[in-house]
């Protein structure tokens, strides 16, 4: 069980090491909230979506299996994409395009078909959740540095994922734009190539 949560949140961390879903990590980080409300719909549905494969996995033909699980992730991407609609519609309207686009996310995917398929139920809803929460925490830490370093704030918006009680959340360090470029698309691969290089540097020293 330990090596399930480490494998998921840091040895084979789906961002930091597969290298995957690249696409909404790099897009929607400009903000530490809309960072993690990205991270905690895929989170549900990664967890959910290995939960019901590895429920399936024996009623599925061989030849079919693919499709099968491509359907399944997409039901639970809809239904995840509905209820942020219902209850955070701010957040859903900022995520916009990328909430659907979950279902492209090669890491679900990757873990319905290598691990969750062929394991009982348990195991595979947690490699499931430590695979979701390993991406959500590099979504959020991500969003969180480019948001300090392009904005001078942190948890800017912070009603829009966990509400109004959280609208005095904000943090403001310098009023105004910082350093644009980090909010700007080539400040998310600058981003990312620096929590790459402080994984591995931290992994060097073991």
């Amino acid at each position: 069980m330990k090596s399930i949560l480490r494998n998921g949140l840091w040895t084979n961390n789906a961002a930091l090491v597969q290298l995957l879903g690249l696409c909404p990590l790099l897009a929607v980080t400009t903000t530490a909230v809309a960072g993690l409300g990205l991270g905690l719909a895929t989170l549900l549905v990664i967890t959910a979506s290995s939960t019901a494969v590895s429920l399936i996995r024996h009623r599925v033909p061989r030849d079919v299996r693919l499709p099968v699980f491509i359907l399944v992730i997409a039901t639970f991407v809809t239904v995840t994409e509905l209820l942020v609609a219902a209850w955070l519609h701010e957040i859903y309207l900022t995520l916009g395009l990328f909430l659907p686009l979950i279902v492209t996310n090669c890491a679900i995917l990757a873990r319905a078909e290598t691990f969750a398929s062929r394991q009982p139920v348990g195991p595979a809803a947690l490699d499931g959740f430590a695979t979701g929460a390993g991406f959500a925490l590099v979504l959020a830490v991500l969003g969180a540095g480019r948001e300090l370093v392009g904005r001078g704030t942190l948890l800017d918006g912070a009603e829009m994922l966990f509400g109004p009680a959280a609208a005095g959340w904000t943090v403001t360090l310098v009023d105004g734009d910082v350093f644009l470029l980090a909010v700007l698309p080539p400040g998310a691969f600058i981003g990312l190539a620096l929590l790459l290089a402080a994984k591995n540097r931290l992994d060097s020293r073991d």
